[in-house]
């Protein structure tokens, strides 16, 4: 009988295809597949006792509540650990784009201070001559130092004949003229230079203006 029994606990004699029938009855269940109305057990062959069939309907239910709890916390798992590895995947491009970002522009600071002594080197071929032969070693000079920046990325520009562009160039003054159209560059102070695809400084630049009407000569009497 079934008050002989410990909780929990099937009876031996219990044939196997109604073990077997009960689960089933728990996989169907767990599939979401509707479950037909049960038959009543038998055991060898006749009727199994009404407290028999009720103590095995109560297992069966605390076993597929059993197994829908332990399913709910696997697809928790799951959806934790998916989390933890778009994370990591997010985590390790973000690291890459600024291992890269320090490759590339690590030295921009550095370019900045070296560029005024470039600057001073172009304004002293300026002021040269062309048969001077201390600026022919002052010209190679530069060009040596312009070939080592560019070796690490850096690259000089100039605006003169330009439309004026805020992007690249700072205007340092306007020059009223009418020989070229207002807006073009016609004064360079200083050359613009990149790092990369990276403005390290705008060209420095005169950008014309629309002359002034001649003013008007004393009327005559």
């Amino acid at each position: 009988m079934a008050d002989t029994h410990d909780k929990g606990a099937f009876r031996a004699d219990i044939p196997l295809d109604a073990v077997e029938e009960a689960l089933r009855s728990v996989e169907r269940i767990s599939g979401g597949e509707p479950q037909a109305e049960a038959a009543p057990l038998e055991v060898e062959g006749a009727a199994a006792e009404p407290g028999e069939v009720e103590r095995l309907r109560a297992e069966l239910e605390l076993s597929q509540a059993k197994g829908r709890e332990v399913l709910d916390k696997l697809r928790a798992e799951h959806e934790k650990l998916l989390r933890a590895a778009a994370d990591l995947e997010n985590y390790k491009k973000r690291a890459a784009r600024e291992r890269d970002e320090v490759q590339r522009f690590g030295i921009e600071r550095v370019v900045k201070d070296v560029l005024p002594v470039l600057d001073g080197l172009d304004r002293a071929l300026a002021a040269a001559t062309e048969d001077d032969a201390l600026a022919k070693g002052v010209r190679l000079v530069r060009t040596s130092f312009e070939q080592a920046l560019a070796r690490h990325g850096v690259s000089a520009f100039s605006a003169m004949g330009e439309r004026f562009d805020p992007a690249v160039h700072e205007a340092l003054l306007q020059v009223p003229t009418d020989a070229s159209p207002p807006g073009t560059v016609v004064l360079e102070h200083a050359r613009g230079f990149k790092l990369h695809d990276r403005l390290v400084r705008p060209a420095m630049v005169g950008v014309a203006i629309a002359a002034p009407p001649p003013a008007a000569g004393p009327k005559e009497g």
